[in-house]
Order: structure tokens, then sequence, then C-alpha cells
């Protein structure tokens, strides 16, 4: 009997503690704390990703703002159309080979290297009389590429994709005058002085050297690379002879022609350059130590016809030449060797 009364109390018991132990009634809590944890778990992911983004964004602005000013190209004009230029210089230091070669030359070594640009050499009137030269010349031949050179010394003139001797056309004996002669010596002679008087040279030291000529660019599009003028490059690369390289302006910049600025490309370090300019004025004269220190290029004509005359020295005699005579009756032809003096380079 006992055992019944005692079965009915344990059966109470046992029932508490299945409703204690059921899990309708404990599990919601556990529930509804495991939602708020997968909430709270979604938004520190999302938090996270945001300070992802946020880094990379930092990260790419400041390599951007590295890069751009770590790697500049600035520019800046050493004389433009609309001055009229007594003088203006600027020093350089000489690199290290150009130096090393010129200080064999007493009497020619500059009291530092550099350039300078001047509008008081050589008058207006004397740079018509050249344009009208090479206006007169150009009519005989012009180049495919709209890179045109005529070397009064050779007599190479540009004509198609090669060159012919201007001396060998019959035409040319109506068109070269004693003026032409006289003129075209004078002003060397001046541009000389110039150079002696501002890299302060014993002018006697100095000499003309080959290629000395006239140059007609245009914007037609190159044929060969003879009409490839806008590569930059240093002269005394180019031409073993190159000591000292002036250049005339024939025409005017925004006038007669756009595009063709002469540009200086001076490096700042490694990764930093500026851009000189120089825009061409008729008659203006600039003139520069040939060495690494005045790496150029000249930008390519957009419109019109730009003129201008190189005229390059050396200071060593071994590689002087005479003024031209203009022979018109010589037999020799010089234009195979000037047609290969004249490359892509040496266009001013």
């Amino acid at each position: 009997m006992s055992d019944g009364g005692g079965g009915g109390g344990g059966g109470s018991v046992r029932q508490r503690k299945k409703s204690a132990g059921d899990g309708t009634t404990n599990r919601q809590p556990r529930k509804s704390k495991a939602s708020s944890g997968s909430a709270t778990s979604s938004s520190r992911s999302t938090a996270q990703q945001h300070q992802m983004w946020a880094r990379i964004v930092l990260m790419v602005g400041i390599a951007a703002i590295v890069y751009f000013t770590t790697f500049r190209t600035r520019e800046k004009k050493f004389a433009t159309q609309r001055e009229v230029l007594e003088l203006r210089t600027q020093p350089l230091d000489c690199s290290r080979p150009y130096l090393d070669e010129i200080s064999k030359f007493s009497g020619c070594i500059p009291n530092r290297c550099g350039r300078f640009v001047s509008d008081k050499i050589v008058s207006p009137a004397e740079a018509g009389i050249l344009l009208d030269l090479a206006r007169a010349g150009f009519e005989l031949g012009q180049s495919a590429g709209g890179a045109s050179i005529l070397d009064l010394h050779s007599g190479a003139l540009s004509k198609g994709t090669q060159f012919v001797n201007v001396y060998r056309l019959p035409e040319a004996k109506k068109l070269f005058t004693s003026q032409h002669i006289n003129v075209y010596r004078h002003v060397k002679a001046k541009v000389q002085q110039a150079v002696a008087e501002n890299f302060r040279l014993n002018v006697d030291a100095l000499h003309l050297t080959h290629p000395t000529f006239f140059s007609r660019l245009t914007n037609a599009t190159a044929k060969t690379i003879h009409d490839e003028y806008w590569h930059a490059h240093v002269d005394k690369e180019t031409y073993n002879s190159f000591h000292f390289t002036t250049l005339l302006y024939l025409t005017d910049y925004g006038k007669d022609f756009t595009g063709g600025r002469f540009v200086f490309v001076d490096s700042e370090g490694k990764h930093n350059r500026t851009n000189v300019y120089i825009e061409p004025r008729r008659a203006r004269v600039s003139g520069f130590t040939s060495g690494g220190e005045n790496m150029h290029h000249v930008e390519q004509v957009a419109s019109g016809v730009r003129y201008a005359i190189t005229i390059s020295f050396t200071c060593d005699r071994e590689y002087a030449m005479a003024d031209p005579k203009f022979a018109l009756d010589d037999e020799e032809d010089g234009a195979e060797e000037g047609g290969e003096g004249v490359g892509r380079e040496t266009v001013p």
C-alpha cells in the first residue's frame, strides 16, 4: 500500500521535473540570444568591410599623391613670341662627358654651360632676306613628310623621300644671288661673335661645322626617319663635331605657324623634369652648349610653315668648314654626304 501512496506523490514530482525540463519555455530566450549574437556579428562584419574599403581608398589616395608629386613635368617659358629680348641667359652645369672633351681646346672652354636667347643679334631685314633665300630654295624640293632641309654647304636638298644636290639643278643659278651670299656670311659671323661673348670664348677658336642648314617644317605626316624631328636628343651625341649650337628663326610662332616651339628638357632628379620653351620669333637667335645639359626637341608643327636655320660650331679644327661659295658649276655631288648628315635629331 505504501507503494501506492508513494506512487501518487512520485507522479507529482515527475510532472514538475518534466515541466521544469520542458524545452518549450526555456529555449526561447536561448534563441533570442543566438539571433542577437548573429545580428551583432553581421554589424561587426559590415563595419569591418567599411573600414577595409576606407583603408583602400586612403591608400590609393596616398599613392596618387606620391605619384603626382614624384613623377612631375613642369613647364617654363624661356622666351615668348611677344617679347623683344636684348639678352636672356640661363647658366647650367656642363655634363661631365662634354666638359671632359671641350677641356682639350684652349680658348674654347665655356666659363659655364647653358643657353641664351636674343632678338638683337640679327636684324629683321637680314632675317627677311634669308627667308626669301630659304623659300626660293625649297621651291626646288621639299620632303614628302613635312621636314625639309637645305644645306648650302653640301648642296643637300630634301626632295620627296630622298636628297638631291641643289647645285646640280639648273634653276638654282637664278635663285642664289650675291646678296644672299653676303647676308648669309654676315649673319653667321654675328652669331659666332654672340656665342663667343656669351660663353667667354676666343672667337678665333670657334669654327663653323657641318651640318649648318635651313629647315622647313609643316604638319605633314612623316614619311621617313628624317621627318621625325620631335624626338628629344642631345646634339653632341648625334654629331661628334658639335660643341655649340645656334638657331636663327625666320618666322613667327602664333602668326606664321602653330605648334613648333623649341623645348629644352631639364631633368631634376630621377623622376622630375621641366620643359623650357622658346617661342620662335623672326630674327630671334638662341644658342646653347651642345652637351647633355641641353637635351631638347621641337614640338610638332600643328599648322602653317616654320622656317629656321641651324648654325653649328666646333672647337676642333679638324671638323671646321668654310663658308658656302654657292658653287653652282661645281661637279662634285655633295648631296649624298649632306643627306647622311641630316637626321631627325638635327632639325631645330
